[in-house]
């Protein structure tokens, strides 16, 4: 694995659990969310997968402009 790669999956990693904290967050201030557990499990893995593609596709554009 490359430092691109892990620099993706670490991203992917940060995308999960802050949509994690955002549903914990929802829970506590505002109750239920009216779905369960498994729903939040695949929306969270979509979560990770979008952000860890994302971070990949988007590296080296953002290199390329002096952002990184």
């Amino acid at each position: 694995m490359n430092a691109r790669q892990k620099s993706s999956a670490l991203w992917g990693v940060v995308g999960a659990l802050s949509f994690l904290v955002l549903v914990q967050g929802y829970r506590l201030l505002l109750g239920p969310l009216g779905v369960g557990t498994a729903v939040v499990a695949v929306v969270t893995l979509a979560v990770a997968g979008a952000t860890t593609g994302l971070s990949y596709v988007l590296e080296p554009r953002m290199r390329e402009n002096g952002r990184s």
